[in-house]
């Protein structure tokens, strides 16, 4: 399936990003647990589209700990409880990019979660870091996080918002499959 992709173009989503590039690395977080169930979950789901296990270790790593930190975030900062989860993110990847951190689309979104290509102009960045592992979850994440805060906690008009197709199923339809057959413990 090729890879899909969303306008992005809100300037409200811009500020969002130039926050989220301008903050430190996701390091850590506090719930060690949560993080080894969801490790030991996903990792051999995972074994398949990434047989590289740094990568692999790499990928699921950052998905954790970037929904996480988006989570604490959005509720200190917003006050609002977003229904977002590590294995959401995954589903977004499984169909985005197929796991293939090279991947671009056919409107030039690149990455594992198919950020759209005139982000590295208007944030200043350069176009490689795009192809990066944690950066391309980064912003993917912030991405669905403001999709997911503006429509309430709506999946499918996130997700249709994600991919730049509001008002139809076919999208959130493929990511919330992926999601209960693939991604849920």
């Amino acid at each position: 399936m090729p890879a899909r992709a969303d306008h992005q173009e809100d300037p409200a989503l811009g500020r969002v990003l130039e926050a989220a590039i301008a903050s430190t690395r996701c390091d850590g977080h506090q719930d060690r647990f949560g993080e080894e169930v969801f490790f030991k979950l996903q990792e051999p789901r995972l074994r398949r589209a990434l047989p590289d296990a740094k990568i692999r270790i790499e990928t699921l790593t950052q998905v954790y700990c970037e929904t996480h930190a988006i989570l604490a975030r959005y509720r200190q900062e917003h006050h609002i409880d977003l229904n977002m989860t590590p294995e959401l993110v995954l589903a977004v990847i499984d169909v985005e990019s197929g796991f293939n951190r090279y991947a671009v689309s056919s409107a030039g979104a690149v990455g594992l979660m198919q950020v759209m290509p005139f982000w590295p102009r208007q944030l200043g960045v350069n176009n490689h870091l795009f192809g990066s592992i944690d950066f391309n979850i980064k912003l993917g994440c912030e991405i669905l996080a403001y999709y997911l805060a503006m429509e309430h906690n709506d999946y499918r008009r996130a997700l249709g918002r994600y991919n730049g197709s509001v008002n139809r199923r076919e999208y959130p339809d493929l990511v919330l499959t992926r999601l209960t057959t693939r991604w849920r413990g």
